[in-house]
């Protein structure tokens, strides 16, 4: 059992770290600069005072990476608390201010009392990888999103009939916003040299796309204030959101790449609904290794899709989601279980059970996700492929 416990409150440029005894009692308070010597000097006069000590920290990633790995190079013990437990357990110790060792003294002696901590291990180089480029595309596909709405409230500003008859979700609308903004400006157009115009840049469906524009300028012959301005902003946007397209169907490929490369790819894309950016994003967050959660029910809460009770005096059986778990997992697992509805009949099966049973849509593909995250951990664990009679041992 360690003798002393080093708490690590993360921040950006400085953390703080403290260091108790077995009673709780203060033997280290300082400030660190999230910088490596800066850090090996912190861990040198650590183990000056025990060489028997377990480290604990509130970020597991990002601005803690640096901390985390200095650690686990130099072989120490690393537990993860959560903010929100250290928020919530911060009200039950001395004083109502809040300060960057007050939350170092409670993730320390959290770790003290408490033997339930996420260990933090090492992670496969290949999943930090995925997690870095699945990261990135997040961010892209958020971009593209808000963009998107921009160029929807912009058109609608000036030629609302003509935003409701496009697809922005599609190339060749947002091809068509390049080159034309307004009503007057496709009129002059017409609907021949439109269609030309379309076909030549390589937009499919360009008849009925054509058709679709014109019979919406039809329909407003009147000019807005600030539409020559509100037409230059729509261009922009509209080049941006395919500038996105492309990059986002970039990182798709690189993504695709990367999980063919990993030892369990072959296992993951059996199952019924996961492709290379669902498995991407599986492994993304758990690096594959099943060690990490005693139980398929430790995966299921981790993922969200295990509901947890709330019971209260005369109230029982009150079951919710829970509060504390990872979004993008439980993302991976309800929508591999929706598109699993479709393309895998056992699947089908079970979700109409549930229907039957009385639950509502997304019930029943929480159900599913929830039995599906069974079937994976078990497939991983075993290092099998899913298959519609007996899973057969995946090739080396």
């Amino acid at each position: 059992m360690a003798q002393i416990w080093a708490g690590a409150d993360v921040g950006k440029t400085h953390h703080h770290c403290v260091v108790l005894d077995g009673e709780g009692r203060k033997l280290l308070s300082r400030r660190v600069l999230n910088d490596e010597p800066e850090l090996l000097a912190l861990l040198a006069e650590v183990l000056a005072l025990d060489e028997d000590v377990v480290w604990a920290v509130d970020v597991a990633d990002g601005m803690a990476a640096l901390l985390i790995n200095v650690l686990l190079n130099h072989g120490q013990h690393l537990v993860y608390i959560p903010g929100l437990a250290v928020n919530r357990a911060s009200a039950g110790y001395r004083g109502m201010g809040k300060t960057d060792a007050k939350d170092a003294v409670v993730i320390a002696d959290q770790a003290r009392m408490r033997r339930d901590l996420a260990v933090i291990q090492p992670d496969d180089e290949h999943a930090v990888e995925l997690r870095i480029l699945t990261d990135r595309r997040s961010d892209l596909s958020a971009d593209r999103t808000r963009r998107i709405n921009r160029l929807r409230g912009q058109l609608t500003g000036i030629f609302p009939a003509l935003e409701r008859g496009l697809d922005l979700g599609n190339v060749g609308p947002l091809v068509l916003l390049t080159g034309y903004q307004t009503p007057a400006a496709l009129r002059r157009t017409g609907r021949s040299r439109l269609d030309t115009w379309l076909r030549n840049r390589k937009v499919r469906g360009a008849d009925a796309l054509a058709q679709a524009a014109l019979e919406a300028a039809e329909r407003q012959h009147t000019a807005v204030p600030g539409e020559k301005i509100a037409a230059q902003v729509i261009h922009t946007l509209a080049k941006e959101v395919m500038g996105l397209n492309e990059q986002i169907a970039e990182i798709d490929k690189l993504i695709a790449a990367r999980f063919r490369g990993h030892e369990l790819a072959e296992v993951i894309a059996s199952m019924p609904g996961i492709g290379p950016l669902l498995g991407a994003e599986f492994l993304a967050a758990t690096a594959g290794d099943m060690s990490r959660f005693a139980s398929a029910d430790r995966l299921a809460s981790f993922a969200g899709v295990a509901p947890v009770p709330r019971d209260s005096g005369n109230v029982s059986g009150n079951l919710h989601r829970p509060r504390r778990y990872h979004r993008g997992l439980q993302r991976v697992f309800y929508t591999s279980a929706l598109i699993s509805i479709r393309s895998c009949e056992e699947s089908r099966r079970f979700y109409e059970r549930k229907r039957a049973e009385g639950k509502r849509h997304t019930q029943a593909v929480l159900a599913l996700a929830r039995r599906r995250v069974n079937v994976l951990w078990a497939l991983i664990r075993d290092g099998q492929c899913f298959q519609r009679g007996l899973p057969v041992i995946a090739a080396a």
